[in-house]
């Protein structure tokens, strides 16, 4: 079998047939490299141009290996499929198209369907513990389900963003063909099912890249995590769109969400990704392409991606429900309302504006769709970096919070919450790692620093308090109580909720667009849009503690009041405190109350 001749190779291991395998690394900081197979071989790869080297060799799936590196170095592959234990480990050659796909058919759903359950794999218990949910959450009124990273890291625990490789599924989860199984069951569900990838930075522990691939970096620019990534580099982006395709063509994830792209220093990387994403993946397919992205650039909304998270929009209902603004929450201390306002009618808060530190921060959003914004009152960032992990409903008060999540589960946005708001979990979410040694020490110390600019952590003394992340009982007391068949009164609103959305509002959304909000009060808006069949949705939100003048449309019908009845003020011409209003004016036949889900 002759090696072709090409400038860029794939990464990693490919098997070419059942019994042969393309070794193939970019090194070119290297002058020699061999892969050492589990069964003793030592095999020199051919050099080729730019850094390469490759060879094709017989050898099936299952085999284990690692590259020497200049006779010096044993690494793993990175861009290895699965790894035999840890980051240290063998790398494992890894078939594609062993796993017989049972639902071969699934085409997805349509983002406008979209009503996201973000969860941590390793809390839930594993690939296999993950399946255990899937019924319930489709019972809820769930169509999505949203892995955090599964990128192999260093231990067994971790929230997934100190991923080293990206290839290869986090072995304490499961095994690639488990992770398959666990997708193809959600298909069979009809639930879509996206991966959080993390393409701006690599784990401090494990990454031998610097060794013998320098050029994957670029020391003239840092990130909160290091050198940039040089996505200038062929054979760098090469690695991360392939890694991106990989997901979505050989696991059939249904979409991709990636992870703080502001620090991405190369914007033509994303716009690539998306291009060969869209090209590569069969159009009859629904593939989402989701951004996390401070920037608040409206515009990669416009090249290939469906949304971005709006932790705008977060961030000012948070203020609203606490009275917290420590920290980042001080760019919306002084009018919450107004911003949320803004968000409910253009998208982001911040398009241009100035931010405490007086800089501009993002661009105008008004002409995008309301679904081009994935709104949430929680995730794991919002709990787990709080220094104690508290959920919301432990910070706000409960009727506000109630009136918040039909905000959250009947606008237009596409809707996210977090594994555990259902039910009001108890359990906190911290953020835990499993480093040892130096860096253990490094990752505690710098975790209690980050709550430096917290008034409640100004005495260092208080700071030792927050729970250590490489403790395990900070992971332990992590895991959600999720009891299938217990009901509460906050898992009752939210079906109630979905169950009106995916009747009402979902087979409308095509073509909706926000016809703009005004603030009634402090702490109370009024917002309305035009839906795809020209009925118009409006949602009167207040979360304050004084009742605010309300005029309602009179020929609107009420789709949801929270509290019912709402003591009579409504009658009155009143918008009661901590209450949501949520009312349709038809253009189109509404459904029945009581009909069939769509």
């Amino acid at each position: 079998m002759p090696l072709r001749t090409l400038e860029t190779w794939p990464h990693g291991a490919i098997m070419l047939d059942a019994e042969h395998t393309r070794f193939a690394l970019w090194a070119p900081d290297a002058f020699y490299v061999s892969v050492e197979l589990d069964d003793g071989q030592s095999l020199p790869l051919l050099p080729q141009a730019d850094g390469w080297f490759v060879i094709n060799t017989r050898c099936p799936a299952g085999t284990r290996y690692r590259y020497n590196i200049d006779g010096e170095l044993e690494v793993p592959d990175p861009a290895s499929r699965a790894q035999a234990g840890d980051i240290h480990l063998h790398s494992v050659v890894v078939d594609p198209l062993a796993y017989p796909w049972q639902h071969s058919t699934w085409l997805g759903r349509p983002w406008n369907e979209a009503v996201i359950y973000e969860l941590h794999v390793g809390a839930l218990g594993g690939f296999s513990e993950v399946e255990q949910h899937l019924t319930r959450l489709v019972e809820l009124g769930i169509t999505a389900i949203e892995l955090m990273p599964l990128a192999q890291f260093p231990g067994d625990r971790n929230w997934g963003y100190d991923g080293v490789l990206p290839y290869a599924p986090q072995a304490s989860y499961g095994s690639p063909e488990q992770l398959k199984h666990l997708i193809d069951t959600a298909h069979g569900h009809g639930l879509a099912v996206i991966l959080d990838v993390v393409y701006n930075h690599f784990g401090p522990d494990g990454n031998y890249l610097h060794r013998y691939a320098k050029g994957f970096f670029r020391e003239d620019k840092h990130t909160p995590w290091g050198a940039a990534i040089d996505f200038r580099r062929r054979e760098v982006r090469d690695f991360f769109i392939e890694n991106a395709l990989m997901w979505l063509l050989e696991y059939r994830f249904d979409g991709l969400r990636l992870d703080a792209v502001h620090a991405i220093e190369d914007p033509d990387f994303l716009q690539e990704l998306a291009r060969r994403v869209r090209q590569q993946t069969d159009p009859a397919r629904h593939v989402w392409l989701n951004v996390e992205n401070e920037h608040n650039q409206a515009s990669l909304l416009e090249e290939g991606f469906d949304a971005q998270w709006n932790d705008d929009g977060h961030n000012a209902l948070h203020v609203l429900l606490t009275g917290e603004t420590d920290a980042y929450y001080a760019d919306y201390a002084q009018n919450p309302t107004e911003q949320l306002a803004r968000c409910l009618s253009q998208g982001f808060v911040f398009q241009g504006h100035l931010t405490r530190h007086g800089t501009p921060r993002g661009e105008p959003s008004g002409h995008l769709p309301p679904s081009a914004f994935v709104l949430f009152l929680q995730n794991h960032d919002q709990i787990g970096n709080r220094a104690f992990g508290e959920r919301l409903h432990q910070l706000a008060n409960p009727q506000a919070l109630k009136a918040a999540t039909a905000l959250l589960l009947l606008s237009p946005m596409i809707p996210l919450m977090f594994m555990g708001d259902e039910f009001a979990a108890e359990q906190p979410f911290l953020f835990f790692t499993s480093h040892h040694g130096e860096l253990a020490e490094l990752v505690r110390e710098g975790r209690r620093n980050e709550f430096a600019a917290f008034s409640a952590f100004t005495d260092p003394h208080k700071r030792e308090q927050i729970p250590d992340p490489n403790a395990r009982q900070t992971f332990e007391a992590s895991k959600p109580t999720l009891t299938p068949h217990r009901e509460s009164a906050m898992h009752d609103l939210y079906r109630q909720l979905l169950q009106i959305r995916h009747q009402q509002i979902i087979p409308r959304l095509p073509g909706a667009q926000a016809l703009g909000a005004e603030v009634l009060a402090e702490g109370a808006v009024t917002a309305r849009w035009r839906l795809g069949d020209g009925s118009h949705l409006r949602i009167d939100l207040n979360l304050s503690d004084t009742p605010v003048v309300h005029t309602p449309q009179a020929d609107a019908v009420l789709l949801f009041e929270h509290p019912a009845k709402s003591a009579g003020l409504l009658d009155r011409g009143k918008l009661a405190p901590y209450s949501a209003l949520v009312s349709l004016t038809a253009a189109a036949p509404l459904l029945p109350p009581d009909g069939e889900r769509q």
